[in-house]
């Protein structure tokens, strides 16, 4: 299957089926913003939910919090954002497009292809210019730069202002974690490849502070625990790496950095990254705003700015992986099945109830054990058309299982409970069902 050919059937299967839609589609779009629908929006907040049961409610030493979009712009000052959250944006002349300069080796447009394979034609650039990738509004009614503040391009500094608040009201000790997740807005200059680079996405991001001297042992402990969360998602191990930063790719403030990459339609591209920050942002905030954030260890007498070791991962990225990684066809009986092999926990539909045909008692049999069924987790109900095109469906929009009513089942209590993956379909008690269900997903 060609490389853009699988993004595009991807892409088309997220529309058809309500995962993902453009945003604005009826003005035309907005570029690079995506709304997600019924089923996307199921299967983000499943990816969510793993992540925050990982993360907060699974450990005695992670703290959550919910940060506001809006901080005071002194925030920015501090962190480096406002005076060095720029890319080198650079205009072809010729071809009227805009590249970031440190994405166009050589001077070449990809827009322009040479007539010769593998080469392209030069453009005539013009000189590279800084360009902030924060959105700028105004609090207030008068619009000046008095009144400018930034929609937040990540959620970390939300989490570092807040690290004493959450110290303090939660009793905590060093080392411990605070968690978010956030929507955060970059005016990326090249977004792209669906919901991978957007202008609008949201971070699943956790702080961890430790004590100097213990962040290089966290910091492995950490990237362990991070990519056995992904394989526990159930994606294809082949397709997960590590990416080492070397020095000339190491942000000014991190001491060490790893990202995970995962193989995408197209190529190796970052979910998440680990990140040891040691105490630049702490000292920064403690510097702009003239507040003591050091830590006092009662147990040494000590006093110290907390090191910080980051997980940062991108729930739409995430997404899309789960979403790319799940997507199979195959051939059965001559036709082309296309199904999405989703791990349980994270498919946005757990089970479908079908009566074979709406006579019989099959719909009110159907119906009975649907609305059991849903008081545990998401399912859906569907009597419409012949139960092989039914079953399509599901497996398109990657429903684990099917339970189908038949004319039997009102003679013998049994209903079919068909496997996605395999196709394999048992006769089970209609009242053990559930308890069937509940043990595989």
């Amino acid at each position: 299957m060609a490389t853009q050919t699988l993004m595009d059937k991807l892409v088309s299967l997220c529309k058809r089926r309500g995962f993902v839609f453009q945003s604005s589609e009826v003005y035309g779009g907005l570029g690079s913003v995506w709304d997600y629908g019924p089923l996307g929006v199921e299967l983000k907040r499943n990816v969510k939910d793993r992540w925050w049961r990982a993360m907060v409610q699974a450990r005695d030493d992670i703290e959550g919090l919910d940060a506001a979009i809006l901080m005071h712009p002194k925030v920015w000052e501090a962190s480096g954002h406002v005076a060095g959250f720029t890319d080198p944006l650079v205009d072809c002349r010729t071809c009227k497009a805009r590249f970031r300069a440190d994405k166009l080796p050589d001077a070449q447009c990809p827009q322009k292809p040479s007539k010769h394979p593998g080469e392209h034609s030069t453009c005539d650039l013009t000189e590279p210019r800084l360009f902030n990738l924060m959105f700028k509004t105004f609090m207030g009614p008068v619009e000046d730069s008095a009144a400018v503040i930034y929609l937040r391009p990540e959620t970390a500094q939300g989490i570092y202002v807040n690290y004493l608040n959450v110290l303090n009201s939660s009793r905590q000790k060093i080392p411990f974690g605070i968690a978010q997740i956030g929507k955060a807005f970059r005016n990326e200059i090249t977004p792209g490849n669906f919901i991978f680079r957007t202008r609008e996405f949201e971070q699943m991001e956790m702080q961890f502070f430790v004590k100097p001297g213990q962040d290089d042992e966290w910091f492995e402990r950490w990237r362990g625990l991070r990519m056995a969360w992904h394989y526990d998602l159930g994606l294809t191990r082949d397709k997960l790496r590590w990416h080492q930063h070397g020095p000339t790719e190491l942000a000014h403030y991190a001491r060490a950095a790893y990202d995970i990459e995962y193989e995408f339609p197209f190529g190796w591209q970052e979910i998440e990254g680990i990140h040891n920050r040691t105490d630049f942002d702490l000292k920064r905030h403690q510097e702009y705003s003239g507040k003591k954030l050091e830590y006092f260890e009662q147990a040494s007498g000590e006093r110290f700015l907390p090191y910080i070791i980051e997980t940062s991962a991108g729930a739409d990225r995430v997404t899309l992986t789960v979403l790319a990684d799940a997507y199979h066809e195959e051939e059965v009986e001559g036709e082309t099945r296309v199904v999405m092999r989703f791990h349980p926990v994270v498919a946005p539909i757990k089970a479908a109830v079908l009566p074979l045909v709406n006579k019989d008692r099959m719909p009110e049999m159907a119906t009975e054990l649907y609305n059991d069924l849903r008081k545990h987790f998401t399912c859906f109900f569907d009597d419409s058309g012949a139960i092989g095109r039914r079953y399509r469906r599901m497996d398109e929009v990657g429903t684990p299982f099917c339970v189908t009513i038949d004319g039997q089942s009102a003679e013998d209590g049994q209903a079919t409970v068909r496997h996605r993956d395999t196709m394999v379909q048992e006769r089970i008690a209609i009242g053990q069902v559930l308890g069937y269900l509940q043990e595989r997903l």
